[in-house]
């Protein structure tokens, strides 16, 4: 399975060094030197040559790209390597955005939320984005949250506070109230 771990950038200096933007937990691995990035475009692959962090950001020189001109041609490119569908990341608690994807989401109670559509990574927090009967609902992916992931059921176990799950009623403008 092809999955994305970054975009170049802009060329950095004159010796064909680019910034890349990570889409990945693990990008010291999946840059190092020597690792083979897939791209689509007149570039099939390219092969790590040297990275390294400045600033907050990752900087990489891959083999024959010599001069800010190569390095300018290669922007843009979305970076992407070959994993095993059945990977899974080191750490027991963390999981691949396609293993999650797909997934049915149930309460604790057993009541059916939908399925996961995507992961958004946000700043603060990931959100479980799960579609169904409700339309589209937001779960944060936290402990307290979603208790539960059995990855070889294809299932979450979802603990919602109140008001998670209730639908969204549009402003009708008819405001008792005012």
């Amino acid at each position: 399975m092809r999955v994305v771990i970054g975009r170049i950038g802009r060329p950095h200096g004159i010796r064909g060094e680019v910034t890349v933007e990570t889409r990945t937990d693990e990008p010291d691995e999946r840059f190092a030197p020597g690792a083979v990035l897939l791209v689509d475009g007149p570039v099939q692959q390219l092969v790590v040559d040297r990275m390294h962090w400045h600033s907050g950001r990752l900087l990489v020189t891959f083999e024959g790209v010599v001069d800010r001109n190569d390095a300018e041609a290669l922007r843009g490119l979305i970076l992407e390597v070959e994993r095993p569908d059945d990977a899974t990341p080191e750490n027991p608690e963390e999981y691949y955005d396609s293993a999650l994807t797909g997934c049915t989401v149930v309460t604790v109670d057993g009541e059916l939320v939908g399925t996961v559509a995507e992961v958004a990574h946000l700043p603060a927090q990931d959100l479980l984005v799960v579609t169904g009967s409700r339309g589209e609902v937001l779960v944060p992916f936290v402990t307290e949250i979603v208790p539960d992931v059995d990855l070889g059921a294809r299932r979450i176990v979802i603990d919602p506070p109140a008001g998670l799950l209730d639908a969204d009623t549009p402003d009708d403008g008819d405001d008792e109230d005012a």
